[in-house]
């Protein structure tokens, strides 16, 4: 866990978002709370994410997703050495949903 983000509020704000049950639910908090780019960038890191556990090269995930290689490559150093955040999520997605 990275100690520099994790404080009171965004422990309340993790929270909240964990009480969302729906995806119209998600939807309608997302919205009010991120601007549409930045939802869009969160979606495409995720496919990003999923396509290299998949081992896809860049130019493929470039062509799919319109990535830049600068985030393909931070999303790869994610899955190398983060918080296997990215791992938790694509390990719980059900396969019909991937």
């Amino acid at each position: 866990m990275n100690s520099k983000i994790k404080d009171q509020a965004t422990d309340k704000l993790f929270e909240a978002i964990l009480t969302l049950e729906t995806v119209d639910e998600c939807y309608a908090f997302f919205e009010d709370v991120c601007t549409i780019h930045e939802i869009k960038s969160l979606a495409q890191r995720l496919e990003v994410a999923k396509m290299l556990q998949d081992k896809k090269t860049y130019t493929e995930i470039q062509e799919v997703t319109h990535a830049s290689t600068a985030t393909i490559s931070r999303v790869n150093r994610s899955l190398s050495y983060g918080s296997d955040g990215y791992k938790i999520i694509l390990e719980r997605i059900p396969p019909e949903r991937r």
